[in-house]
């Protein structure tokens, strides 16, 4: 491309400096001849006429000539050369060897003469060869040029596209996090952006798909405690002591086949829960969510559990905005964990509370109940250990997401005379915690609970289906 730019633009300029060179000589010779029709004008003899050639200080082979007259100089034009010029009526340019001849008619008296005059070629190309070097260099200089410019935008090109592949073959392999900038010629930073937002989309949409599960894992659990309960309330499947018929046998095997397959399903539902959860966690990253919103959202759900096994219950400190520094999905699966192990560890018709409060920078969770107890509160905490044949996951889930927020779990006697499990999350509008020990925070916010119900609690209490 920079070569028929060259072309078209410096070829015609060379050209017309050589030209205008050529004309430049021509005029020269046409002074010259100009000084001997001056010199014929005053005085036809051949020696004065001498005289005005020789003051033109040229060389004799480049002197003036003058037909008709002794010529001095060296005579190139032909006898029919001359007879044509005689005849016109204006200077005329005949080509001859090594340049050109200038031959113009002059009237003396009643003849007619004729001037010549010679121009050699070196004359007539005089310096072309300089500018047509020099030109050849500029073009050079804009082919180098545009050699570079061109290779620095391909060169960008290709990492804009190198980059764009790396990050296609990085999705396809599954990391949706990877970006890229937009950068190269404008179509491909487009298509930068337009695979930046596709990415956006992919995780958008994973994501929501993700928690759609874990939401629909948590919906789960609340029939699976239902079928666990009504289960437990069944004759016992022991078959090992007694003796019985076969149809007896049958329904006990039958009882124990039950609550097998629903041990089963709700340690797949736990996994299930815990697999999705830290998934979404990972794409998702650090989160926050309000308190209040999701004890009220989870709260939708356990009611009608409370409902069908005559549970009273409280909701406390649930009605104003509550941020924390924990995930949405991971609050609620911490919230459904503590409050699964009420209802499945202690007996129908227990009742069992849930507060919200805030003090010192943190936020505490806390869900009393009025069964038996925790026997071994360190055991209960500890993940995989049990006393109920669990997978002992439960409050394990609740002390994880308390420790994401920079806070704690902790275990007491309830009020109620059951368990009472407190789950301390960092404010998330709160300056920085004080360093205060968070297990005596716990133990006040319990001596003030007595003062939290008088200033505002709401009790709530199912009727029995």
């Amino acid at each position: 491309m920079a070569s028929i730019i060259a072309l078209v633009f410096l070829i015609p300029l060379g050209l017309q400096l050589q030209r205008e060179t050529r004309e430049q000589a021509l005029a020269d010779a046409a002074r010259r001849a100009a000084v001997v029709r001056g010199a014929l004008a005053v005085s036809n003899d051949p020696e004065g006429v001498r005289r005005a050639v020789a003051g033109l200080g040229e060389s004799t082979d480049r002197q003036p000539v003058v037909h008709g007259l002794d010529p001095a100089g060296t005579v190139r034009a032909t006898s029919q050369q001359v007879t044509d010029a005689a005849a016109g009526t204006g200077p005329t340019v005949v080509a001859t060897d090594g340049g050109v001849l200038h031959l113009e008619p002059v009237t003396v008296g009643e003849a007619v003469t004729v001037v010549e005059v010679f121009v050699a070629d070196g004359e007539l190309n005089r310096g072309a060869a300089g500018t047509w070097l020099l030109l050849v260099g500029i073009a050079a200089g804009l082919v180098v040029c545009s050699v570079i410019v061109v290779d620095r935008i391909a060169a960008r090109a290709v990492a804009a596209t190198k980059g764009l592949v790396d990050a296609a073959m990085a999705v396809g392999d599954g990391d949706l996090a990877v970006r890229i900038q937009p950068d190269g010629p404008r179509e491909l930073a487009e298509a930068g952006y337009a695979f930046n937002r596709m990415a956006d989309r992919l995780v958008t949409s994973r994501t929501d798909e993700r928690e759609l599960v874990a939401d629909l894992s948590h919906r789960l659990r609340t029939p699976l405690t239902v079928l666990r309960l009504d289960a437990d309330a069944l004759d016992s499947d022991d078959t090992s002591v007694g003796s019985f018929s076969e149809a007896e046998l049958d329904r006990r095997r039958t009882i124990r086949r039950i609550r097998q397959a629903i041990v089963t399903l709700e340690g797949e539902v736990d996994v299930l829960i815990n697999t999705t959860r830290k998934t979404v966690t990972q794409e998702v990253g650090q989160g926050s969510c309000d308190v209040a919103e999701v004890v009220r959202d989870r709260m939708v759900f356990w009611s009608a559990l409370a409902g069908d096994q005559n549970r009273p219950y409280n909701v406390i400190g649930a009605q104003l905005r509550t941020p924390v520094p924990v995930p949405r999905a991971e609050l609620a699966a911490a919230l459904d964990a503590v409050l699964g192990n009420v209802f499945r560890y202690t007996p129908q018709g227990t009742a069992f509370e849930v507060a919200v409060s805030r003090r010192d920078g943190y936020v505490a969770i806390r869900v009393d109940d009025a069964g038996p107890g925790i026997a071994n509160p360190d055991r209960a905490l500890r993940r995989g250990a049990s006393d109920q044949g669990s997978t002992g996951l439960g409050l394990d889930i609740a002390r994880r997401v308390a420790l994401q927020a920079n806070g704690s779990v902790s275990l007491d006697r309830a009020r109620l005379g059951g368990a009472s499990v407190v789950m301390l999350l960092a404010d998330a509008e709160a300056a920085p915690p004080r360093p205060v020990s968070r297990f005596g925070l716990v133990g006040r916010l319990a001596r003030e609970r007595d003062r939290e119900r008088e200033r505002g609690r709401t009790r709530r209490r199912p009727t029995p289906r």
